[in-house]
């Protein structure tokens, strides 16, 4: 899907303030869970600092933390709680591209395409080893 020029995304301005996510995770050889992402965003010096309570399936709710800066307009470098490395992503209109690696040698990218209202953000994670696709999350999340 191409990227729509407006409303151009700005992940710190969207991931800002309370959001809720809720999607479907398919992981290799087992049967879709799903998944409940509770997001509350600030941000300090320019630097978006996200806390996320992840619901997965049957199993405890678990904290995730992110940290976000815009470091061109339409980059993005940041850490993740959950990730190897750093976080980078661009933004092209409307779309968000991020590519990172899990905790475990997993090559991960999201796309995230914003609504035109601007409240809700459609979101496709995959999850990679050796090359083959292991996991693909499909989330819808709003804000509020």
């Amino acid at each position: 899907m191409a990227a729509a020029p407006a409303p151009r995304f700005d992940a710190i301005a969207f991931f800002t303030g309370h959001s809720e996510g809720r999607a479907k995770l398919k992981t290799l050889f087992s049967a879709p869970v799903d998944v409940r992402v509770v997001s509350d965003g600030t941000v300090e010096d320019g630097t978006l600092h996200l806390v996320q309570t992840v619901q997965e399936g049957g199993k405890p709710p678990r904290q995730r933390t992110w940290t976000m800066r815009e470091t061109s307009p339409g980059h993005y470098r940041g850490t993740l709680s959950d990730a190897r490395g750093a976080v980078t992503g661009e933004a092209e209109g409307n779309r968000l591209h991020l590519s990172f690696t899990m905790k475990g040698g997993f090559p991960t990218e999201q796309w995230l395409t914003l609504s035109p209202d601007g409240h809700r953000a459609h979101n496709v994670m995959k999850v990679r080893k050796l090359g083959l696709t292991v996991g693909v999350l499909v989330e819808d999340i709003r804000k509020d």
